[in-house]
């Protein structure tokens, strides 16, 4: 399925093209918007291979991941980064990743942009299952999936290796008549 266009209220997902390298990476070159993520900064380099391996990905058949720009309508800056990957080893599941640059932090759009890859994942991909993982330390992560009706199912030990240190990550996942519940309430 390509491309991919959601929108809510204050916010869009679309596709990622070239010119977005400089943006994402803004995210993720951020120590801040990094911290609980389970890598390091990254370089502009990387970025902008990681951008190219997102675009090319978007017109594979079958596709198997959905790296998508959150955009803030009203200023149609690209604002974050969300992720959908199809799991290998789970029929009709994917894992989900998301991150906001630190200035749109605190007003609502993880909830918003959460809800819009739920949305594709589940009306758009026919899933069953989508989750994700945390840092113990990401109260903000936690609040977020728990708000759009996740439920946290237990912790993952040692799961990421960063600043060479192992660190454990805590799963929230969401399955597809939970979503369907949550939103007709």
């Amino acid at each position: 399925m390509h491309p991919i266009n959601r929108s809510s209220t204050r916010l869009a997902l679309r596709e990622l093209n070239i010119e977005d390298v400089n943006a994402v990476f803004a995210i993720y070159g951020s120590p801040e918007a990094t911290e609980h993520l389970s890598f390091e900064p990254r370089s502009r380099d990387q970025v902008g291979q990681i951008v190219a391996r997102s675009i090319a990905s978007a017109s594979e058949t079958p596709r198997t991941e959905y790296a998508l720009a959150v955009i803030e309508r009203e200023t149609a800056e690209l604002i974050g980064f969300g992720r959908l990957a199809l799991d290998p080893h789970q029929q009709r599941g994917a894992t989900m990743g998301f991150a906001l640059r630190p200035e749109a932090w605190g007003v609502g759009y993880g909830v918003e942009m959460v809800r819009l890859l739920l949305r594709v994942g589940f009306d758009d991909l026919c899933l069953h299952r989508i989750w994700g993982a945390r840092s113990p330390w990401n109260v903000a992560s936690a609040k977020t999936m728990a708000a759009v009706g996740m439920v946290e199912e237990g912790t993952i030990r040692e799961h990421v290796l960063k600043d060479g240190r192992w660190r454990d990550s805590v799963v929230h996942a969401i399955l597809d008549r939970e979503w369907r519940a949550g939103t007709a309430a």
